[in-house]
């Protein structure tokens, strides 16, 4: 690798530039020390252009073959492209003896999940899975809440990804197609799956619900998934794009107290706007007190029972510093192919569920 010295940086290739590569992941990448962006592939002309304009100075590439062949100058390539492409794009950039980010989800299922981080394992080499929801100001304040046990023994976690989206926006995230990986199941089930076994454990058994509720929708707009964790604590993870009223973010019930949380946290919304974190920006991933989640008991937070729990700043950031300690040090990456692979399990076995309308055992 060319950026392992202690004073070079990694060099980074990143294939597309939609709303994930151009959003999430350039910025990050720039804003991160260790790191530089150097070449970003596109074969579309005005995505292209946009590149260049918001990264002077970094290599357009119109294809992956094109990426693969500087792989002699390059130390990491990050896969921001479709979900059908994650993992021939992942294997081939493991081949060409490159470390590999891939945004969520990592494959259409846990098999290829397992086979990549094997390719890797055997490449010496390391895979990582983008999952920038760990490091949310909501879920990042209520790890804390838990690990502090102002809840106690948590029994019921309820989680909301929702939207209000009455009218398909079209695109392979909402395709009808199997080979597409489209649905809200792959898409925001990634995040809050993800969410729900890094807090509370493995699940063993899971049901799931999935509807196509928008006229000319192809895929799941409107989705539930329940899951036992083996621990005996029970998720509800709602995702939905036909939600005319939101629902909290979380309502996390305790043998002590309970927690909710309403409302998204505002680094999208921030880097959307063309906001950017930097060493100084002090107020990155804040929100405003009013925001705040509240612990109480036997009351509700709508009619301002309990009390506010201060927010924990988020910090999309944290992921490609942890990228850099990894390459760097050795480090394990801050998600791995098989954390990955365990969500793709859940997500295959909701499938069958909506599928089948039965339980299914992990």
């Amino acid at each position: 690798m060319t950026g392992t010295g202690t004073g070079a940086a990694f060099r980074v290739g990143l294939i597309g530039y939609g709303l994930a590569g151009s959003v999430f992941h350039a910025p990050l990448i720039a804003a991160t020390p260790g790191l530089a962006l150097d070449t970003v592939v596109t074969r579309d002309p005005g995505r292209r252009e946009r590149a260049l304009a918001e990264h002077p100075g970094v290599r357009p590439a119109t294809t992956p073959e094109e990426l693969f062949a500087r792989a002699d100058g390059l130390d990491l390539v990050v896969i921001a492209s479709p979900n059908k492409t994650h993992v021939p794009l992942a294997a081939a950039a493991l081949d060409a003896g490159l470390a590999v980010v891939v945004d969520k989800p990592l494959a259409a299922t846990a098999a290829e999940a397992r086979s990549l981080g094997a390719l890797a394992e055997r490449r010496g080499l390391l895979l990582s899975v983008f999952q920038n929801r760990r490091w949310d100001n909501d879920f990042l304040t209520l790890a804390r809440v838990i690990a502090d046990g102002e809840l106690g023994d948590v029994q019921r976690f309820e989680s909301r990804f929702e939207r209000w989206r009455p009218q398909p926006k079209g695109g392979w995230r909402e395709s009808g197609d199997p080979e597409e990986i489209g649905g809200l199941l792959y898409d925001l089930g990634s995040h809050v799956v993800d969410q729900a076994l890094t807090l509370f454990g493995p699940a063993v058994r899971v049901y799931a619900e999935a509807d196509t509720r928008r006229p000319g929708a192809e895929t799941d707009d409107d989705t539930f998934i329940a899951l036992t964790h083996a621990n005996g604590v029970r998720s509800h993870l709602h995702l939905s794009a036909t939600a005319a009223q939101l629902g909290p973010r979380f309502r996390v019930l305790g043998s002590s107290a309970g927690f909710v949380k309403y409302g998204l946290d505002p680094q999208e919304a921030a880097l959307r706007a063309g906001e950017r974190p930097s060493a100084d920006s002090a107020g990155w991933g804040v929100e405003c007190e009013s925001a705040r989640g509240r612990i109480g008991a036997g009351e509700s937070t709508l009619t301002g029972g309990g009390r506010p729990v201060e927010t924990v700043p988020g910090d999309y950031p944290a992921y490609y510093a942890a990228i850099v300690r990894a390459l760097r040090e050795g480090t394990p990456p801050p998600v791995t192919a098989e954390e990955a692979a365990d969500a793709l399990e859940v997500l295959e076995a909701a499938r069958r569920s909506a599928d089948s309308g039965v339980v299914v055992s992990l």
